[in-house]
């Protein structure tokens, strides 16, 4: 039988509910594997073993008069840190940060709570969640449990290489360029953006989104039915609905899906990535799909101007710190945002007003299909310690041509192991739906999931 670190999240519910385990049993067995891993891949923050099994001794007594909160309550696992938990501090990856203890649990923290899951501690991104890397001022250098030289992404990067590594199979991160997916894609796991506003979240903005980062598409539908519950806080959520989000199963045949290859602007595919996306597309195909080119529909005037946009607000965070605090923050995001000081009003409005063009693009670029498949990164991981694959402040942001136009039209975008690369890094497929189809997105890659040739043992 497999360790207990290795259950998924519906494998532990169902042995809770017939009384084979207890929450308390699986939660000192992922303690136990956290605390041989993390010395090497430091991707907790907050860690708290004595906490978790407080949680889950309350967890067991639900069980055995038969009151469990949800389904999966017990159920253990982590929180990115920006994602505020009463009583903690969120330093937002950054050494700049004053660290006051939260007063109230953020959205997704208070459906955690609601659902009787065990919250094993926070987990670890880099300064100001602005880096597809697990490089931080703050928190030690996260690593890939793939291969502990290289990069596991951003910037829900503790996250991603702690639902890879075993730390409990449900895992929650955010997104505003590929934040959730770009580490999911690294990690081989399944990294789900949800449509705008699905999951309430605090603070709110254009873009914004919390999602699950899990190892299985049925373990990230769980945490769906957690995360998806109304939030006043979010003045930015979309009505409740009721979705039947454990209702994975669906033919693909008949589906009109685009093959996304050419970005419009970055880093090109490099073979590696292209031949695996592309034999997933032949495998949808051979089940019944139709696969047709999507044309490029990014430029790069709207990457450009988004990223003036975004050096300026990040600029005007910069300089609302004190000298003393300024310093402490990664020298590669100061050197990025330096140039925002000369831009001008115009330069900002022009560079914000291009997140309506791409929204517009990639809305009327996805309308003649289905579903769009495309690679989630045009690159494998990279090393641990660089801050993007670049590793360049100019070019920060080259490799999320693919990730962040979904961001910018509120479409749900999924990413789902796909491959290997030669050495035995993962690559992810990345799946987009049309505005609110958030179960479509993961009834596709559920599908995918029992095509694509088998997984490789998950790195312990």
């Amino acid at each position: 039988m497999a360790a207990w670190h290795e259950w998924s999240a519906a494998g532990l519910a169902a042995a809770y509910a017939a009384k084979e385990v207890s929450p308390v049993e699986v939660v000192r067995a992922v303690v136990a594997h956290i605390e041989q891993r993390e010395p090497v891949l430091r991707a907790m923050y907050a860690f708290d073993a004595d906490a978790a099994l407080q949680q889950a001794r309350a967890s067991e007594a639900r069980w055995q008069r038969g009151e469990p909160l949800s389904p999966i309550d017990g159920v253990p696992g982590t929180l990115k840190e920006n994602i505020a938990t009463r009583g903690c501090p969120t330093p937002l990856g950054t050494a700049a940060t004053e660290l006051v203890p939260a007063s109230e649990d953020a959205p997704p923290a208070a459906r955690w709570k609601e659902a009787g899951l065990v919250l094993l501690g926070k987990t670890t991104m880099p300064d100001w969640g602005m880096l597809s890397s697990g490089l931080s001022t703050f928190h030690a250098l996260a690593r890939n449990p793939w291969d502990t030289a290289m990069n596991p992404g951003g910037s829900s990067a503790g996250a991603a290489a702690a639902a890879a590594a075993g730390y409990g199979p449900l895992h929650v991160g955010t997104d505003i360029g590929g934040s959730i997916r770009l580490p999911a894609g690294w990690c081989g796991l399944v990294g789900l953006k949800p449509s705008l506003g699905r999951i309430p979240i605090k603070p709110p903005y254009p873009g914004r989104v919390a999602g699950p980062i899990t190892r299985s598409v049925e373990d990230a539908a769980w945490l769906m039915t957690v995360l998806a519950r109304p939030d006043w806080r979010d003045t930015m959520s979309l009505p409740h609905q009721d979705i039947a989000w454990l209702s994975l199963e669906r033919d693909v045949r008949g589906l009109k899906l685009g093959l996304q290859l050419d970005a419009g602007w970055g880093q090109p595919v490099d073979d590696q990535t292209r031949a695996v996306i592309e034999t997933a597309a032949r495998t949808f195909e051979a089940a019944g799909a139709v696969v047709e080119p999507v044309p490029a529909y990014c430029t790069r005037t709207m990457a450009d101007g988004m990223d003036r946009f975004w050096r300026m607000r990040s600029w005007l965070d910069l300089q609302a710190l004190p000298p003393h605090r300024r310093e402490r923050v990664l020298p590669y995001i100061r050197d990025w945002v330096a140039a925002a000081a000369t831009y001008s009003a115009a330069d900002v409005f022009t560079g914000y007003s291009q997140m309506a063009a791409l929204r517009e693009a990639a809305v009327a670029a996805c309308q003649p299909y289905d579903y769009v498949l495309s690679p989630v990164s045009p690159v494998p991981t990279y090393p641990a310690e660089w801050a993007s694959p670049l590793n360049d402040p100019q070019r920060p942001f080259e490799h999320i041509a693919f990730t962040l136009p979904p961001n910018m039209s509120e479409q749900p975008a999924l990413s789902v192991h796909a491959g290997f690369t030669s050495t035995g890094l993962p690559i992810g497929l990345q799946i987009i739906g049309h505005r609110h189809d958030d179960l479509g997105v993961l009834q596709l890659a559920r599908a995918w999931e029992r095509m694509r040739a088998p997984m490789r043992a998950w790195p312990m």
